[in-house]
């Protein structure tokens, strides 16, 4: 009913804190907002084993979210070394599941704003977290700085970019500056600012996770920490995700069918279904406080098929 979108989306904007500066744009956002209303009702009637929810960006188009997904795919070797290990020989030594965030190796979930820097999301937190398994310290580095200073190795700041291009960069420079010494996330391009600027985490290279195999990518978890992966994210049932097991039958899983770059910092099951667990860098009001588990099955979503680490000097 009228009544009933009225009070949704008013408790939508008081949440949220939205303002549109007129009638005409305040109308077309109930409008937009009615629409994926409707999606997240007949959703979650259906029954799909996990729910979605009005959140952050139930005022959005279609087009708008497509902006914060900011991963492309060039198509070309990116530099990587193969897997070391085979799955086989740890067969043993995995746990059942695995949760980063208990021990304290990722940093709080951040908003990527209404810039395509996802992947800057995804290779900070998978630096962050390489660096604090090598140094037992939890720092926040600056996905600013990979913004403004990795165009030269073919990266396009809000307009997308892939993690490997940004490691080249920190290899070329000596590694990457913290949050607290570049300046905080702007959700824009900028300039690069590094002179004077300590740099942390110096890499000597990178390592391609078998792609398509969720053994060595669990075994990778295990071994190296949260991982950067890419993700098919274009689906309005992932958008408003809230809770349960990711399954979208929709999903691709090729490297041309991903558009979103993530954090993967775990894995485990949730009655009966294997699942990935995610960090996304849409804020803590998206997903499960900012996470989401994500089916295992079918490499659904693509989440093993491009996921890369580091190797810290």
């Amino acid at each position: 009913s009228e009544e009933h979108l009225d009070n949704e989306f008013s408790r939508f904007k008081n949440k949220h804190g939205k303002n549109y500066h007129n009638d005409k744009e305040h109308d077309r956002r109930r409008d937009i907002f009615r629409q994926n209303l409707r999606f997240i009702h007949s959703h979650n009637r259906a029954g799909k084993g996990f729910t979605v929810a009005v959140n952050h960006l139930a005022d959005r188009t279609d087009e708008e979210l497509k902006a914060l997904r900011g991963f492309k795919s060039s198509n070309v070797y990116n530099g990587g070394l193969p897997f070391p290990y085979n799955p086989k020989d740890f067969e043993d030594e995995l746990p059942e599941s695995l949760d980063w965030r208990i021990a304290g190796a990722v940093t709080p979930v951040k908003d990527q704003s209404v810039c395509g820097s996802c992947w800057s999301f995804g290779t900070a937190g998978h630096i962050e977290s390489a660096y604090f398994l090598k140094y037992n310290k939890l720092m926040r580095f600056s996905q600013q700085a990979l913004i403004d200073c990795s165009w030269g190795y073919g990266n396009n700041g809000c307009d997308g970019g892939e993690d490997f291009r940004a490691y080249q960069w920190m290899m070329e420079v000596g590694g990457i500056p913290s949050e607290e010494e570049y300046g905080g996330y702007l959700g824009q391009d900028g300039y690069c600012r590094l002179e004077n600027k300590t740099l942390y985490a110096a890499i000597d290279g990178w390592v391609n996770v078998t792609s398509g195999d969720s053994d060595a990518m669990k075994l990778a978890l295990f071994k190296h920490g949260p991982l950067s992966i890419a993700i098919d994210a274009g689906h309005k049932s992932f958008s408003y995700y809230a809770n349960g097991v990711y399954y979208e039958p929709e999903c691709k899983n090729n490297l041309d069918g991903l558009d979103h770059a993530v954090l993967a910092v775990g894995y485990g099951k949730l009655k009966g279904e294997d699942y990935w667990l995610i960090k996304n860098s849409w804020s803590n009001y998206w997903g499960n406080d900012g996470y989401a588990l994500m089916a295992m099955k079918n490499n659904n979503c693509g989440l093993t098929t491009d996921a890369t680490y580091v190797n810290l000097k």
